[in-house]
Order: C-alpha cells, then structure tokens, then sequence
C-alpha cells in the first residue's frame, strides 16, 4: 500500500470515529450551551476571563451582583480593592480585578464598550488569551473556533486524539484535524459538558457514557 493509500484509510477510519464520537454527543449532549449567564457582550467577555482556575457556578454566583450594582463606565473608574471585594471568592482577586478593570477602560476608549469581532484586539486585552477570545468569537460571533479547557483537554487525552504531554494549542490542532468539518462551537460545549458532568476528573461515569474511552485513571 502506499503512503497516500495508507493516509486516505487511516483518514478515513478517523473521519467514521469522529462521525461516531459525535452522534453519541448528540445523545448524551442534545442541547449543549454556554453556562456562563450574561445578558451584555462585555459581560460574557468579562466572566470568561473570571472563570480561569474556578468553575462557571461560582463566577455566575459573583458576576449576578457585579453586573447588577455596576455597568462598564462604572467598572472602568472602580477602585482596585472595591473590586477586589466584590471578586474575592473567586481567587486571584487582586490580578482579576486588575484585568477587569483595564478591560472596561479599554473598551470603552477603543470601542465604546463593544466588544469586537477581532481576535488580535481581543487577545491584547489583559487576562484575555486564546483560549479566551476562541469561547467570546464563537458564542457572541458564531465563530467556528474550538477552545480548549480543563474538561476538554482531558476528554481529547482520554478518547486517544491527543497525548498526555500535549500543550493547549497542540490539543486544539489535533482537535480540529480529527473533527474536521464538523461544527466546533457545538462540540466545544458538548466536550466541555461531557467532561463536567460525565467523564470527570475523579470518579468519571462510565455506566452512563457512550463512548469508549481509551484511557481513563479512576
């Protein structure tokens, strides 16, 4: 066989494994959607950034009275440790309250509080990396970007589409190969909802997955 015959099968086999891995999604993930509550596209923005190293419920639970008591004008010109009061529970709060606010300022001076269709802006903001501005393109743009996080991460590991020591841009390359044509913004919320709920870090439930894992650590 030749090497191209050999790399249109294995494309092939990966092609049917994915169609696979995605229709069973469907079945455990009919309805996948963003947890983060926002109302405002900078909110979305800004809970984003809060949700690094803490879960969607905790930043909801903050950004619930953030959002209601300030507006972007009024979180640009907080001072730092009013803010840092209001984000305490979510850990890193000093940093946190740093980005936030340079955020509001920025947007505000850039593009009068909108958030744009713009990933090399976006990605200059503080606390705003690529992981990020993939989640803000595709929810409020309808990008077809495929962020990687914690949950994803370990689920791509365990089906076998990525390795163990892989970074996050590596993950999300291989991420997009294997799924090639499929709806990423979809499948990023189904992955990351498989992983929160399902295939989770400890104690995965594997009587109620539909998909064959190739590594799981109980």
């Amino acid at each position: 066989m030749t090497n191209y015959l050999k790399q249109l099968f294995w494309s092939i086999i990966g092609l049917m494994k994915s169609k696979e891995i995605c229709q069973k999604l469907d079945i455990m993930i009919p309805n996948p959607h963003c947890e983060l509550i926002y109302n405002k596209d900078y909110e979305l923005l800004i809970a984003v950034m809060l949700s690094a190293q803490c879960t969607d419920k905790r930043v909801n639970s903050v950004t619930k009275i953030l959002f209601s008591k300030y507006n972007l004008k009024q979180l640009a010109t907080m001072k730092l440790k009013e803010l840092e009061k209001e984000l305490f529970s979510l850990g890193a709060a000093s940093k946190k309250s740093y980005y936030l606010k340079e955020i509001a300022s920025r947007l505000l001076n850039d593009y009068d509080g909108i958030v744009p269709n713009n990933r090399q802006y976006l990605e200059s903001l503080p606390g705003v990396g690529h992981k990020t501005c993939n989640v803000v393109l595709a929810e409020l743009f309808n990008e077809n970007t495929l962020a990687v996080d914690t949950h994803v991460s370990r689920v791509a590991k365990r089906l076998g589409i990525s390795n163990e020591n892989d970074n996050v841009l590596e993950i999300e390359k291989k991420l997009e190969l294997f799924f090639k044509g499929c709806d990423y913004h979809r499948l990023h919320h189904q992955l990351v909802l498989f992983g929160r709920y399902i295939c989770t870090a400890k104690k995965p439930r594997c009587k109620d997955c539909l998909i064959k894992c190739k590594n799981i650590e109980l």
